[in-house]
């Protein structure tokens, strides 16, 4: 999960279009709402042994770990060519603009975007929907 608000900063880093940090990042859900700010998904993340649940419209779903990148998002998704210190400028944005409410040991390096998530087997088959609304539900053990 990504927000799109995220996506948008991420994009200025390098100079591209939001559908092309998108297509990079390849989030299987987007959080668009105009009041997310950027990183907001950082928050579905805590410690080890700790999930954060989260509801999206009536799935009950939970945060686990941020995403380590590959070397995917550093190639142009039209062409496949290499962005030039891509990797470089990511980790130092991404470390100067870690939200000071970030407070986990999942972040073991900034080479990290969004947050990959569990679905819960009582959630398998609930069908989300654009325009969902996301609740953020607290911390569980896992």
């Amino acid at each position: 999960m990504v927000s799109t608000a995220t996506l948008r900063e991420v994009a200025s880093w390098f100079d591209v279009s939001v559908d092309s940090a998108r297509r990079r990042f390849r989030a299987n859900l987007e959080v668009g709402a105009p009041d997310v700010p950027p990183f907001w998904e950082d928050r579905l993340v805590a410690d080890h042994g700790e999930a954060v649940a989260f509801r999206v419209g009536e799935a009950e779903l939970l945060g686990v770990t941020p995403c380590q990148r590959c070397v995917v998002p550093s190639r142009d998704p039209n062409t496949g060519a290499e962005t030039p210190g891509f990797r470089e400028r990511f980790l130092e944005r991404r470390a100067a603009t870690r939200p000071e409410w970030l407070d986990t040991d999942r972040f073991d390096h900034y080479f990290r975007l969004m947050v990959n998530t569990h679905v819960p087997e009582s959630e398998v088959g609930v069908a989300l929907s654009v325009g969902d609304p996301v609740e953020v539900l607290g911390t569980r053990s896992l």
